[in-house]
């Protein structure tokens, strides 16, 4: 195929082969070019012209193309619908091929990077305030090991897991890329397939020492083998995108699987942690308590939403620290104004360790050092320092020595791109400023060349022009030419323009070339320059990854504060027992939201125990049932996160697994109906819910027939508790589950409150003692809007199911015994009942014969209907 092709394509070809299901952005000069599907495929995308270029084979090249300065814009357009990119650059000159291979002679190019959902760092390309990770899994002896990292900021973990807790671990995660040995038959959905060989616990343990420079291990912590293969795997394909330049990879730190509280991926769904139903940030738990005032703090707070600590020690050390801002609002005003002036180190660190840094990068490095160490000082002299924030407190300093060598290096405010240079200070580098200085004085040299030439030659017109393809001549208008081109003038013909002529001289020559020296020897020396303040960021990149984290924590600890005051919220207590003892909890997202609108929201206790640990509630739709489900869970995944909760007050027995199966959905692309979710949710928390868990659950069994749905939520509320024994919040319209509470010894009745007022549905939104006395469901479904005509209909047939179930004595001692279907009973000879007052009624004599046939047809269908 290659073999027709033109040298240019030939060489795209070959490289369009390296790049496998990646797009493939081929440089060519001021401009990124796609060709033949790639140009289809990004065109669709960017919505960009599509256009042709030549032929190959005989047939037109479809062809599209972004500026290489615009590249991130479009670049992250891409990673966004979903797809790689394979950047292939310029590696010589167009005057080194030329004198290479002669004028003919094509620029070299090679791929030196991938671009990944889960291995980006350019700024432009990263949500600021959530963090990028890309994971790595593989089964070793049937226990899978996970690698994670945040390429970003470097940080990497490692884990080992059971099968059954991977999803759940995978979910915590919530990686942009997974990467899996090919041939896994249960890898997860779009994850990327490597070679297996790469997934090695001995070669994982090799390119980790490799990247950290040691002989053991045994410093960063203990690693089993499958995490050392997942951390192999993760690491060659770093490598394999970086085409041989690894990012910023700080110590792995081994993640215990009971280290937090697990929650699969449904639970995390339902309670809208990071992201809401809707999709997005906004209505997420995350946007309503997010009270940092940097990218870092926020990324640090939705990591401890979405991995609530089970250590009671680590969790009392977070909440000293934000008790102790919460207390003293002006420290806490002053702390998060320091922390709000500062740049992102680590990610700042990131681009630099990974050859991507510019002068800016450096400046924020510089600044946010600088910054660090002042915050420290300030906080050095406060009263009473929590536990936690004494052991920060030194990793925001010991940077001196480096900080005081950049701010002499950079000016102040560095610019982004290098390749102009200006971003060395000036008494930095006395050869440098000398360079400088020539230039300047060379340019006063062109300055007073333009005032002689045009005394010279009598032509005020003339002037001393540059650009990059002449370098500097001289310009005059054609009518002054002929004074310039007269023999002996010392002026030589360059370029004839419309309405211009354009010259050379000796003089003007030579102070272009001092020019051109100068300032090439100057960004020469720039870059540098350059290269050392990188190498010295480099060699103090953990200290300064440690000084970032220390200052997310900071920001986290701060903000969380600042949440609690500005609610009303308070400190919890964790406690080692099964106890879960809210008063006055508050759903903090539903809260914010009636806030916004000028409503109160009205606050419920939970009371859950060893010998009453099963709540039953019941209630109408529209009355808070759900509400007061989700809102304990959030509060108990806030407390163990080491943050405040929207309640009066708070003691929680360690939760070990949080489980929340509400609402409703499909899974239609995995071929699962909304009742089929319902189930394997359910199944789940009944396998794996322990008497440390707490769990959830709203309307069992409602997506299916009365009976089947009936009979599953009774066997669901027993088997969580007889065998499960977890804490549990149960909430049903089974007025039949009430019976429960005779056999269920940890089982009470509650209901949430509603009263109808001159015909209308008052939602009181309190919590009761009790069974529900109805559902109230009719009065819903009016102030739904559901046409009153349907209404009445409803009504009715409502007073006849009642009146069979009054006339049958209710449930039996048995389900087998259920009411319903002498209920239904009624409904079917009510409907005979209007047949025989049809017929009786009917005017036979009268009918028209169509007339007669159309009633036919009715009957018919009538008793086709009951039958």
């Amino acid at each position: 195929m290659t073999s027709a092709a033109t040298p240019m394509m030939a060489q795209y070809l070959a490289l369009r082969e390296q790049a496998g299901d990646c797009l493939l952005f081929y440089r060519m000069g001021d401009f990124f070019e796609l060709f033949f599907e790639d140009a289809r495929t990004a065109s669709q995308i960017l919505d960009i012209a599509l256009t042709t270029r030549g032929e190959h084979l005989g047939q037109p090249i479809p062809m599209c193309g972004v500026p290489v300065h615009a590249a991130e814009g479009y670049l992250a357009r891409l990673i966004k619908a979903g797809c790689r990119v394979a950047i292939a650059e310029q590696t010589e000159s167009p005057a080194q091929a030329k004198q290479r291979g002669g004028s003919k002679a094509l620029v070299s190019r090679d791929i030196v990077r991938f671009v990944t959902a889960g291995t980006l760092t350019e700024e432009a390309l990263l949500e600021p305030r959530r963090a990028n990770v890309l994971a790595a899994v593989c089964e070793v002896r049937g226990t899978f090991g996970i690698a994670a990292c945040d390429i970003s900021t470097g940080r990497m973990e490692l884990e080992e897991c059971a099968p059954d807790h991977l999803p759940a671990a995978l979910a915590r995660l919530s990686a942009s890329e997974v990467v899996v040995p090919e041939g896994w038959d249960a890898a997860p959905e779009g994850s990327i397939p490597r070679g297996a060989h790469e997934f090695s616990s001995d070669g994982g343990e090799a390119r980790l020492k490799l990247v950290h420079g040691v002989s053991t291990l045994d410093g960063f912590g203990t690693f089993t083998r499958p995490m050392l293969a997942a951390a192999g795997g993760l690491i060659a394909y770093l490598d394999h995108v970086g085409r041989g330049k690894l990012p910023l990879l700080l110590p792995p730190e081994a993640r215990a699987g009971d280290a937090t509280l697990a929650m699969d991926e449904a639970t995390r769904a339902s309670l809208e942690i990071l992201e809401s139903s809707r999709g997005g940030r906004a209505g997420s738990l995350i946007a309503a308590i997010d009270r940092c005032v940097t990218g870092a703090g926020a990324r640090l707070l939705a990591e401890d939403i979405s991995a609530p600590l089970t250590d009671r020690l680590a969790i009392a050390e977070r909440l000293e620290l934000v008790e102790w801002f919460h207390g003293h609002a002006l420290r806490r005003d002053d702390t998060r104004a320091a922390l709000r002036a500062l740049p992102d180190v680590g990610r700042a660190l990131g681009r630099v360790v990974a050859g991507r840094g510019s002068p800016r990068d450096l400046g924020q490095l510089r600044d946010g050092l600088a910054g660090a160490r002042q915050l420290g000082d300030r906080l050095r002299q406060m009263d009473d320092v929590p536990v936690l924030l004494g052991r920060l407190l030194p990793s925001l300093g010991g940077h001196g020595t480096l900080v005081d060598h950049f701010e002499r290096a950079l000016v102040p405010s560095p610019p982004t791109e290098r390749g102009q240079g200006g971003y060395i200070a000036s008494g930095y580098d006395a050869a440098l400023d000398e360079l400088r200085q020539m230039s300047g004085n060379a340019r006063r040299a062109i300055a007073a060349l333009e005032a002689k030439y045009r005394d010279e030659t009598g032509v005020a017109a003339l002037k001393i022009k540059h650009n990059n393809v002449l370098g500097y001549f001289i310009e005059v208008p054609q009518r002054h030419a002929d004074k310039l081109m007269e023999a002996g003038s010392g002026f030589s013909h360059r370029q004839t323009m419309a309405g211009a002529m354009r010259f050379n001289a000796l003089a003007l020559h030579e102070e272009a070339a001092r020019i051109t020296e100068a300032g090439g020897h100057a960004l020469a020396a720039e870059e540098a320059h350059f290269e050392e303040l990188v190498a010295l960021a480099v060699a103090s990149r953990r200290q300064i990854a440690l000084t970032a984290a220390a200052l997310a924590r900071i920001d986290v600890a701060a903000g969380q504060a600042e949440r609690a005051a500005e609610g009303g919220w308070t400190r919890p207590q964790v406690v080692d027992g099964l106890s879960l003892d809210i008063e006055g909890g508050r759903h903090p997202v539903v809260e914010a939201a009636l806030k916004s609108q000028g409503e109160r929201f009205v606050a419920n206790d939970c009371r859950l125990a060893s010998h009453d640990r099963l709540w039953l509630i019941g209630g109408p739709n529209m009355g808070g049932k759900s509400t007061f489900l989700r809102q304990n869970a959030l509060i108990v995944l806030l407390a163990q996160a080491g943050g405040f909760v929207p309640a009066q007050s708070a003691r929680i027995g360690m939760v070990d697994r949080l489980f929340s199966r509400v609402g409703a959905s499909d899974n239609l692309a995995r071929g699962r109906s909304t009742f089929m979710v319902e189930m394997v949710e359910t199944a789940a928390i009944l396998a794996q819910a322990s008497p440390r868990s707490f769990v959830i659950l709203d309307e069992v069994g409602r997506g299916t027939s009365t009976y089947d749905g009936l009979a599953l939520a009774w066997a669901v509320a027993e088997a969580v508790h007889e065998t499960n024994r977890c804490r549990c919040l149960f909430a049903t319209h089974y007025h039949e589950l009430a019976r429960l509470a005779e056999t269920c010894e940890a089982l009470s009745l509650h209901h949430v409150r509603a009263r109808e007022w001159k015909g209308e549905l008052v939602l009181l939104h309190e919590l009761a003692e009790g069974p529900a006395d109805r559902s109230y469901g009719l009065a819903v479904a009016r102030l739904a809007g559901v046409p009153p005509k349907v209404i009445s209909r409803a009504k009715s047939v409502l007073d006849k199911l009642e009146k069979g179930r009054a006339e049958t004595g209710g449930l039996a001692a048995g389900l087998g015994d259920l009411p319903l279907f002498a209920a239904a009973q009624n409904v079917r000879e009510e409907k005979c009942d209007t047949l025989r007052d049809t017929l009786r009624e009917m005017d036979v004599d009268a009918l028209a014969p169509r007339d007669a046939l159309e009633i036919l047809y009715d009957l018919k269908r009538v008793a086709g209907a009951e039958s």
